[in-house]
């Protein structure tokens, strides 16, 4: 750390004030020319290009998704990439439901139809009469809605859209307990997407982007819909196949495609509705997400308490002493142990203890009795397979 003790936390993207108020400035100094910062706070910079300094203890993502940061690579070095899940929901909710609107009625065709209107006509009302019905679309109460993905957003959509009179149904082979407590009852719980797709007038997709996701959507399946159905992407732009989609759209086996990520296929393409990447793109979606996030990782770098990470076990251990360590670490045999002798070795008496694992990555916080000297920090570093260590003396408040 610099400047007397500070923890330096360089800023990449424009973060809402209201999440960076929440890193008091007489232990933290915030910027974007911070050359060894002890965390990276971002939204949409790419860092996959950037030479991550070897300070970096965190990353902090003002979003949800975080395709644009290299994890395995900072998973390496044991470094935690925190991220937002749920507090840009609402906001992506209002554009899905927007999505389904704009579809159903046709609205931006009808915009383009009154922008070209000549206003000074004498046969003005005749035209907009006339013009009009080229442009009748449908309710949406009484049609269902698919949605493929019941977290946080799915979840929400599902409630929007039965308060809206649509039938909804489900799919999420991985559906967490609490999104199935948060899910209505009135929701049906599909089998498998191909169930979803025939029997849906609007399939919305609401799944990260990993290599299961990855064309999620696409020749294999599309044939599946209704004709005339809508397909909505507001989650991430590899999940759907777009040359499956135009193609689909031509054969008119496919009524409608709404998605959140223009690119120079889908460009002007008929029955293409491309928005540009405004789902969290809301003033309360990015303060929600910069609180969220900025608590976590102020959480992390105090205490060494982890949640929402998307790369780590989420560890919490309240402070029932004054000095603490924190040791990330491949997920391997015998680490504990290790870990364990090295403490008793030096004569510390561990107070506390939390060790919990994620796939590859193991994460322990251990609080001792006494100050823990540099000689043991070293000895603990040298574990083979530990890949960081942090000594976090003092709760802070």
């Amino acid at each position: 750390m610099a400047e007397a003790g500070k923890l330096q936390v360089l800023v990449l993207n424009q973060i809402s004030p209201l999440g960076l108020q929440r890193l008091p400035t007489d232990r933290y100094r915030v910027g974007k020319d911070i050359a060894a910062p002890d965390a990276v706070l971002l939204r949409s910079a790419d860092m996959h290009a950037m030479d991550i300094p070897g300070s970096v203890l965190a990353i902090g993502r003002a979003g949800a998704g975080t395709n644009n940061i290299p994890v395995p690579k900072l998973s390496a070095r044991g470094v935690p990439v925190f991220n937002a899940p749920g507090a840009n929901a609402n906001a992506v909710k209002e554009l899905v439901i927007a999505g389904m609107l704009l579809a159903a009625r046709h609205l931006p065709a009808a915009l383009r139809f009154v922008e070209a209107l000549d206003v000074n006509a004498t046969d003005l009302d005749k035209k907009v009469e006339d013009g009009k019905k080229a442009f009748a679309g449908f309710e949406l109460a009484g049609h269902t809605l698919g949605v493929i993905g019941l977290g946080k957003i799915g979840c929400l959509v599902a409630d929007a859209a039965i308060k809206l009179g649509m039938d909804v149904l489900g799919y999420d082979p991985d559906i967490t307990v609490d999104a199935a407590w948060s899910l209505p009852s009135q929701v049906k719980r599909a089998g498998s997407i191909p169930e979803v797709l025939r029997a849906s007038d609007f399939v919305t997709l609401h799944v990260p982007l990993v290599a299961a996701t990855r064309g999620l959507v696409g020749t294999a399946n599309l044939g599946l819909m209704r004709p005339g159905a809508v397909l909505l992407n507001f989650s991430r732009e590899g999940v759907v196949d777009d040359a499956a989609v135009l193609a689909a759209l031509a054969a008119q086996a496919l009524g409608g495609y709404v998605c959140d990520f223009p690119s120079a296929a889908l460009h002007g393409q008929p029955g293409v509705i491309a928005l540009p990447h405004l789902g969290a793109s809301t003033r309360e979606a990015e303060e929600n997400c910069a609180v969220m996030v900025v608590d976590q990782l102020r959480d992390y770098l105090e205490h060494g308490n982890v949640a929402n990470a998307v790369n780590f076990p989420a560890v919490s251990m309240a402070r029932e002493s004054g000095f603490r360590v924190a040791i990330a670490n491949a997920n391997v045999p015998n680490m504990l142990g290790q870990i364990s002798t090295a403490m008793a070795q030096a004569g510390l008496n561990i107070h506390n203890m939390v060790n919990k694992s994620r796939g590859e990555m193991a994460y322990t916080l251990v609080d001792v009795d006494s100050a823990v000297d540099a000689a043991v920090l070293d000895r603990l570093r040298a574990i083979e397979g530990v890949l960081s260590v942090r000594y976090l003396p003092q709760a802070r408040a």
